[in-house]
């Protein structure tokens, strides 16, 4: 029986706090982004990336990685959801366009990628802002 805390499948311990911090900055930053994006532009990513780094102090590295997966998951799974919604008419337009190959998959992860630079570089300049400060 394994150790409470400790997830049998992939080993990891949920006990340790830099854990928790990550995932609660990776929660609390996907959120922001989905409740700003309703009320402002694309760019209220980078906002939500920035201020979820700002609050919850991590190293640069793990507020880089944090930013980039919660704003990636989050457009990805934005993306991935109105294109299934419009039979991939719209991302396999653009990708005849964009890559010369009807790609609508490809589309979805380029633009979840394009998502995620932006939340990591946002979240690591919040990092390394607030190491400076302290």
């Amino acid at each position: 029986m394994p150790a409470a805390g400790i997830h049998p499948a992939a080993g990891i311990n949920l006990n340790n706090h830099y854990v928790m911090r990550f995932f609660l900055s990776l929660i609390l930053t996907v959120a922001l982004a989905y409740v700003l994006g309703m009320f402002l532009d694309w760019w209220s990513i980078a906002l939500a990336a920035f201020a979820a780094a700002l609050l919850l102090p991590q190293t640069p590295g793990k507020a880089f990685f944090s930013g980039f997966l919660g704003i990636a998951l989050l457009w990805g799974m934005m993306a991935g959801i109105m294109d299934l919604r419009n039979d991939h008419i719209l991302a396999t337009r653009m990708s005849k366009l964009i890559l010369q190959s009807a790609s609508p998959f490809a589309m979805v992860m380029i633009t979840a990628v394009l998502g995620g630079i932006v939340g990591a570089l946002s979240a690591l300049s919040a990092s390394v802002i607030r190491r400076k400060r302290a």
